[in-house]
């Protein structure tokens, strides 16, 4: 039972993961949720600890990645959340978001968070892996399919019997015979 519901914590998770701007991130409300916080005290204690959050652990959304977001997503409903733009996580900003709101729980979801990352990029790196092989077997198949080409030409040029030179006939010609006796 315990494995299940960590299953589903874990698509939860995955649910939650977007890729903005090249980068794998998680929205300030979904980690709020999943850290048991409301998204406006989130957004408190990160403007309050801004130094711990670099560019690359998280940026603000602009309106146009919003909008898009939004539109991916049918559970962001015009209105329906804050007015101001969301904040975006990395993986390391998730770490450091739950450092700064010091719960249990959040730890604990940061932990599995973290968990969920990496399992996404060792998921990554085995189609990475798979497509290389792929790719390298289309260029033997090219190869052999040239190399195929290739013998039937010269099976076909060995089949195709040689045009027929004219020979010259073996024998008398009659009409010399026949001038021959004549005379």
């Amino acid at each position: 039972m315990a494995k299940t519901s960590l299953a589903i914590i874990e698509e939860k998770i995955i649910d939650k993961i977007h890729l903005i701007r090249g980068q794998k991130v998680m929205i300030d409300r979904d980690l709020a949720e999943l850290y048991g916080v409301e998204t406006k005290r989130l957004k408190e204690q990160v403007n309050r600890n801004l130094d711990r959050f670099p560019a690359h652990y998280m940026f603000e959304l602009t309106a146009e990645e919003y909008e898009i977001l939004r539109s991916q997503n049918a559970t962001l409903k015009r209105g329906a959340h804050s007015k101001y733009l969301p904040y975006a996580f990395t993986e390391h900003g998730v770490l450091m978001l739950a450092n700064v709101l010091k719960s249990k729980r959040a730890i604990e979801m940061s932990l599995k968070i973290i968990d969920v990352f990496v399992k996404l990029r060792e998921m990554l790196l085995t189609h990475k892996d798979i497509l290389l092989k792929l790719e390298q077997l289309e260029k033997q198949m090219i190869q052999n399919s040239s190399d195929i080409q290739t013998i039937f030409a010269a099976l076909k040029e060995l089949l195709t019997p040689p045009p027929e030179k004219p020979r010259p006939a073996i024998g008398f010609k009659l009409s010399s015979v026949k001038k021959k006796r004549k005379k």
